[in-house]
């Protein structure tokens, strides 16, 4: 398994999870240590995902065309 499939299937959503549960943990009132680090949770998943977002995902086999521009949108005119 290539890091591009890595990302694409366990860490891009993996820091969306670890978003929502840094809001989860702001928001919730019984444990004060979890809402004192909320906001730092949330903006680590942040991070993680504007780095993960922007990595390309896996060209499918057979294509060859998933970078081409042509090939995402078929009426461009160039």
């Amino acid at each position: 398994m290539s890091f591009r499939a890595i990302n694409q299937k366990y860490l891009e959503p993996g820091s969306q999870v670890l978003m929502v549960l840094g809001i989860v943990a702001l928001c919730q009132p019984w444990n004060m240590l979890l809402h004192t680090y909320g906001l730092t949770i949330i903006l680590i998943g942040l991070i993680g995902f504007n780095v993960t977002s922007k990595i390309a995902p896996e060209d499918k086999a057979g294509t060859g065309h998933s970078g081409d521009l042509q090939a995402r949108n078929p009426g461009a005119q160039h």
